[in-house]
């Protein structure tokens, strides 16, 4: 340390000693802010005016949901992400080990789920424990099923993307596929009757990929997803099979009235795309009677809110450019 820094460091000190006051405040003669908000946040709660969870029952772990898709993806596509190196003659071990713990923990969160929504909704006893156990065991029953429908998922992104190498890439690095296969778990366990942990999957999905798929919406096989960011999936879309989106996807539902949660819950909002159909980048398709038929391809920022054939192509008319820069040959 120079000399220099040596007398600058010294004339700070000196500036804070005659200028910082250092002594201790006591709460008592600021005022404690702590009771009165305590007061009036516990009022509010337990008015019922916000809602809140302040119930004897347990409520869903977003932890542990998250954790389920984490067991899940290991028991789906075993090897790529479990910390062991799997080998042929330990593969049936790995998975009844990991499917044990998959059905307990899954058991737990779906008795929580339907204990919360029983208490929250005044419903008499429904065996929820009981209960728990059937649907995870339906789950799991349908977890092959499921992992079929991936297979063809995977199938659909190699066909579809001349920049996926192989599938061991896309299963690594492909954030739709994560998306989708999060949606096709999320899905059964909305057919399963499944209160809030589905929602809980598809928020994570969409926090892990910006890709929101309601898990209520109806998706065939071969589905591929290139990019991502931005898609969003309605809950009643119906899509068919072989059908590919690209980032900024909307499949939405039209503009909706103040009381549309309660008045339209159980109506078609969103568009049914048939088979075959491609849609490019940020196009929206709105509205539950908008149908665009098998083969057809929608172009990138197109508007739609009306029904359009099978083999149809809807694209926008080419822009004029316009150049504005030095004049050629120009200094």
């Amino acid at each position: 340390m120079t000399r220099w820094d040596q007398e600058f460091i010294m004339g700070k000190q000196d500036i804070l000693a005659g200028s910082c006051r250092t002594e201790s405040v006591s709460a008592e003669r600021v005022g404690n802010p702590i009771p009165g908000a305590v007061a009036a946040l516990a009022g509010g709660f337990k008015s019922g005016r916000w809602a809140s969870h302040i119930e004897p029952v347990p409520i869903p772990s977003k932890h542990e949901v998250v954790g389920l898709i984490e067991q899940a993806q290991r028991i789906l596509f075993p090897g790529f992400f479990s910390p062991e190196i799997l080998r042929p003659e330990s593969l049936e071990y790995h998975l009844g080990q990991q499917l044990s713990l998959f059905y307990e923990n899954l058991a737990s969160q779906i008795s929580s789920a339907i204990r919360h929504d029983c208490f929250r909704h005044n419903q008499a006893c429904t065996l929820c424990s009981e209960r728990s156990y059937e649907i995870a065991a339906a789950l799991v029953d349908s977890l092959a099923a499921i992992r079929n429908l991936l297979e063809t998922d995977i199938e659909a992104t190699l066909t579809g993307d001349p920049a996926a190498a192989n599938s061991d890439e896309v299963i690594f690095s492909y954030p739709g596929l994560f998306a989708t296969m999060v949606y096709r778990l999320a899905h059964r366990l909305h057919e399963l009757q499944v209160p809030l942990i589905p929602r809980i999957m598809s928020e994570q999905a969409y926090h892990r990929t910006a890709i929101d798929i309601n898990p209520e919406a109806t998706i065939g096989s071969h589905f591929f997803i290139d990019h991502g960011s931005g898609v969003v999936v309605g809950a009643t879309t119906t899509i068919g099979n072989r059908v590919r989106l690209y980032q900024g996807v909307t499949l939405g539902a039209l503009s909706l009235p103040r009381d549309a949660g309660a008045r339209l819950r159980d109506i078609k909002r969103h568009p049914t795309i048939e088979d075959d159909v491609i849609v490019y980048a940020n196009a929206t398709i709105l509205g539950g009677e908008t149908v665009v038929g098998a083969r057809s391809i929608i172009g990138g920022n197109v508007w739609l809110t009306e029904s359009v054939g099978p083999d149809t192509r809807v694209m926008l008319e080419q822009p004029r450019l316009v150049y504005i820069g030095r004049e050629e040959g120009g200094r």
